[in-house]
C-alpha cells in the first residue's frame, strides 16, 4: 500500500512538474514598458509604448522582434490586439529585417477589424488566406495565437479557428514558411492598433 502511494505521489509531481515546464516555454517578448528587443525599421515615431501596450499609429514602419537571435521554425505565437475604428495592421512570421517598404520575406497575418479600404480582415494570411468577416471587434482586446508546424500554419482568434493552411511544397517566392522573426506593422497615419502580452514558444 506505501508504494502504490508513493507512487501516486511521483505520477503527481511529474505531472506538476511537467506543466511548470511547459509554463516556463512561454518566453515573454516585451517587457510592457521599454521596447528593449524590438527593432523599428523606416519611422522610429510609428510605434511607442503606453499602458503597457506597444502603439501601432503612424507612417508605414515594421517593428522586428531582435531578442532572439536564433530564428523561429516552428513556434506558437499569441497576444492580445486591440484595433481602433477604421484601422490596420499586421503580424509577420518568418520574416527578417529590412530597412524600409512593406517585408518582403514571411507572411503577414492580418490585422484589420473595420478599416474599409482592404477586404482581408483579422486573423488571414494575407493575400494567401483570405478571412473576408472580421472574428473581432474595435476597442476591445482580443487574443491573437499562431502556429507554426512544418508547413502547416493555424491562426485562432479568441480559441476560435480562422486559418487552418497547409502551405504547398512547391510554392515559389519569398511569401511562404521558411524560418526567421517576428514583425508588428504600423500600416497608415489613420490607423491605431495595440499589441500586449506578446508570448511565443518553440516547437520541436
Amino acid at each position: 500500500m506505501r508504494t502504490f502511494c508513493l507512487a501516486i505521489v511521483g505520477l503527481i509531481l511529474s505531472s506538476y512538474v511537467l506543466q511548470a515546464e511547459e509554463k516556463s516555454e512561454w518566453v515573454q517578448m516585451f517587457d510592457g514598458k521599454t521596447l528593449n528587443g524590438w527593432k523599428v525599421n523606416e519611422n522610429e515615431k510609428s510605434f511607442s509604448v503606453a499602458d503597457g501596450a506597444i502603439v501601432s499609429h503612424g507612417d508605414r514602419s515594421h517593428l522586428f522582434y531582435v531578442g532572439d537571435e536564433k530564428p523561429f521554425k516552428n513556434f506558437e505565437f499569441k497576444a492580445e490586439v486591440q484595433t481602433k475604428e477604421n484601422s490596420n495592421a499586421g503580424i509577420f512570421i518568418h520574416t527578417k529585417f529590412q530597412e524600409k517598404d512593406w517585408p518582403k520575406i514571411g507572411y503577414e497575418c492580418q490585422v484589420n477589424n473595420s478599416y474599409n479600404k482592404d477586404p482581408q480582415k483579422t486573423g488571414g494570411l494575407y493575400n494567401t488566406v483570405k478571412v473576408l468577416e472580421a472574428p473581432a471587434k474595435d476597442n476591445v482586446w482580443f487574443v491573437y495565437y499562431i502556429k507554426v508546424e512544418g508547413k502547416h500554419v493555424t491562426i485562432k482568434i479568441d480559441d476560435k479557428t480562422v486559418v487552418d493552411f497547409e502551405e504547398p511544397a512547391d510554392k515559389p517566392g519569398t511569401v511562404k514558411l521558411s524560418e526567421g522573426t517576428f514583425a508588428l506593422q504600423a500600416h497608415d497615419p489613420g490607423s491605431t492598433v495595440m499589441f500586449r502580452n506578446l508570448q511565443v514558444k518553440r516547437l520541436p
